[in-house]
C-alpha cells in the first residue's frame, strides 16, 4: 500500500465517519450545510503551511489526508462487559452475537447464574454482584445485561443495581409507596469515564420478548453510528396531566434546539384534549417523549436507527410485559434504546430522563447509555434498555481538498472554546494552528484550515469563554 494510502485509511479510522474517496467527494451525512465554528485566518494557515507536510519540503501538501484526533467524547467498546445468565438460552446467544458485532474482547463477557424470574432478593444479587466485581478490572467503565428477567433486584431495577450496588437509598425513602430515592453525582456530568470518576458502571438491558428482536436492536446500534442524522423529535403533553409533568421541560427542550442546524423538535400540547394524544404515521422519528400508560399507534411511525423514546409511567419498566405499556414495547416498534420504572415511583421528575439534558449530551458524541444516565438523577428504580453503544454523532466528517482540511463535527459545547493543533508525527508536539473556536449553541460545526500541510492535528479543549 502506498504512503498516500496508508495516510487515507488513517485519517478515515482515526475520524470515524469521513469522505474516503477523491477530494472531490462531498460527504453523505445530514447537516452538510451546518453553522461554521472557524475559519482558517492569515496565522493559522501560515503557520501550517510553514512547518512542513508528510515527507516533503516546508509547505508542501501532504500526500494524503492528513490524521485527525478528536476529543474523547464516550466510552469505547473495550471498556464494556458484557453480562451473561448461564440459566437463559437467549441471553448466552445475545451475549454471542453482541460480542461478534461489536468486536468485544473474550475476557470482558462475564458468565453469572441468575435464577430467571421477574426479582432477584437482595441477598442473592450480593452473591452475583460479588462475583461480578472480583472479575471485572478497572478499565471497564459500563455494562450491558443480555437477559430479560430478572428486572428487578429486590426494590431496584437490575440495571441500577448493577451499576450502583444494591442499596435501598435508591428505593423510596419514607416506607411509603413514593418516597424520593437518592441522587447519583454522574448525573450531568462531563465524564467519559464514570467507573474512574464516579465509581458506577453504567447498565444498560437488552430487553427483548424474543432472541430476534435482540438481535434486530443490536443491528440498529450499530446502523447508528457516525451517521449524524436527520430526524423529528416529537415531546407531547397528553390529556394525562399527572404522567405529563414534564411538559415544562418539554417546551425548553425544543426552545434549546430552535436554531440553525439544530435537531428538529416539536412540542405538541393536548393538555385540552383538541387532538391526539399521540403521533402517528411519521416518518424518521428520532425522539418521541410522552407521558402516558399505553401510548397507541407507535407502530405506525419509522423510527431512525438511534432513535430515543420512553413515557413516563409507573411499571414502564416490567419487561418484556406489564400491565402498563412495556418499554419493550418501544423496542419492537423501532426505537434504540428506552426508560421505564419497576416499582411505583410515583411522578417525580428527577426518576425521569430530562431531555434538556439526555439531548446535548447524546448529540455531543456520547453513547446513548451515557446520555440516557446522565438524564435521571435519581435512576435507582429505573430501567435502562436498548443497545448501549449506539452513537449516532460519534466522531467527525474529514475532508481534505487542495490543501484545505474540513472538519464537521456536534462535538463542540457552547460553554468551550476548542483550537486546532498540528504536528509532524502522531506523539506531538502539537502547536495551535486555529484559535478561539467556538459555538453559540449545539450544532454541527465546520472548522476548515487552508494551506493544511502537516500529518496530524488534533482538536482540543482550551477552556472557557
Amino acid at each position: 500500500m502506498t504512503s498516500a494510502a496508508w495516510g487515507r485509511l488513517a485519517a478515515c479510522l482515526a475520524a470515524l465517519a469521513c469522505a474516503c474517496g477523491g477530494g472531490d467527494e462531498t460527504p453523505a451525512g445530514p447537516h452538510a450545510a451546518g453553522g461554521t465554528a472557524g475559519a482558517a485566518g492569515a496565522a493559522g494557515a501560515a503557520g501550517a503551511a510553514g512547518a512542513g507536510g508528510a515527507g516533503g519540503e516546508g509547505g508542501s501538501t501532504p500526500a494524503g489526508p492528513p490524521v485527525v484526533r478528536l476529543p474523547r467524547t464516550s466510552i469505547a467498546p473495550e471498556e464494556l462487559a458484557v453480562l451473561v445468565n448461564s440459566k437463559d438460552e437467549q441471553s448466552v446467544a445475545v451475549a454471542a452475537y453482541y460480542r461478534e458485532k461489536r468486536g468485544i474482547a473474550p475476557d470482558h463477557v462475564i458468565t453469572l447464574e441468575l435464577d430467571t424470574g421477574e426479582t432477584l432478593s437482595a441477598e442473592a444479587f450480593a452473591t452475583v454482584k460479588a462475583q461480578l466485581d472480583a472479575a471485572l478490572g478497572p478499565e471497564i467503565q459500563a455494562l450491558v445485561l443480555t437477559w430479560t428477567r430478572p428486572y428487578r433486584v429486590d426494590c431496584m431495577s437490575v440495571t441500577s443495581a448493577f451499576a450502583l450496588g444494591f442499596d435501598k437509598k435508591y428505593c423510596n425513602t419514607t416506607g411509603g409507596a413514593c418516597g424520593l430515592t437518592a441522587a447519583v453525582g454522574y448525573f450531568d456530568s462531563d465524564s467519559t469515564r464514570p467507573f474512574t470518576d464516579h465509581g458506577l458502571r453504567p447498565a444498560m438491558m437488552f430487553a427483548a420478548a424474543k432472541v430476534e428482536d435482540a438481535y434486530a436492536l443490536i443491528d440498529r446500534g450499530l446502523a447508528a453510528d457516525s451517521t449524524f442524522p436527520f430526524g423529528d423529535g416529537y415531546l407531547v403533553r397528553t390529556t394525562d396531566a399527572a404522567r405529563s409533568v414534564r411538559w415544562p421541560s418539554f417546551e425548553d427542550t425544543v426552545a434549546d434546539w430552535d436554531h440553525e442546524a439544530g435537531l428538529a423538535l416539536t412540542y405538541v400540547d393536548n393538555s385540552g384534549g383538541q387532538g391526539l394524544d399521540y403521533v402517528e404515521n411519521a416518518a424518521n422519528v428520532l425522539f418521541y417523549f410522552t407521558g402516558l400508560a399505553q401510548v397507541p399507534a407507535i407502530d405506525s411511525n419509522g423510527y431512525r436507527p438511534g432513535a430515543v423514546a420512553d413515557h413516563l409511567t409507573s411499571f414502564g419498566g416490567k419487561v418484556p410485559v406489564s400491565e402498563q405499556m412495556s418499554v419493550v414495547r418501544w423496542l419492537e416498534a423501532g426505537a434504540t434504546a428506552s426508560y421505564g420504572t419497576v416499582v411505583e415511583p410515583c411522578n417525580y421528575l428527577h426518576k425521569f430522563p430530562n431531555t434538556r439534558k439526555l439531548l446535548p449530551h447524546y448529540f455531543r458524541g456520547e453513547t446513548v447509555l451515557e446520555a440516557y444516565w446522565k438524564s435521571v438523577r435519581r435512576p435507582g428504580e429505573g430501567l435502562f434498555v436498548g443497545e448501549p453503544l449506539a452513537r449516532p454523532w460519534a466522531g467527525a466528517i474529514v475532508e481534505y481538498e487542495a490543501g484545505t482540511l474540513t472538519v464537521r463535527t456536534t462535538l463542540l459545547q457552547p460553554s468551550k472554546i476548542y483550537e486546532l493543533r498540528a504536528a509532524q508525527s502522531e506523539s506531538g508536539p502539537y502547536a495551535a494552528v486555529l484559535g478561539g473556536i467556538s459555538v453559540p449553541y449545539y450544532q454541527q460545526a465546520t472548522i476548515s484550515l487552508e494551506g493544511a500541510s502537516e500529518p496530524f492535528y488534533e482538536l482540543a479543549e482550551t477552556g472557557a469563554p
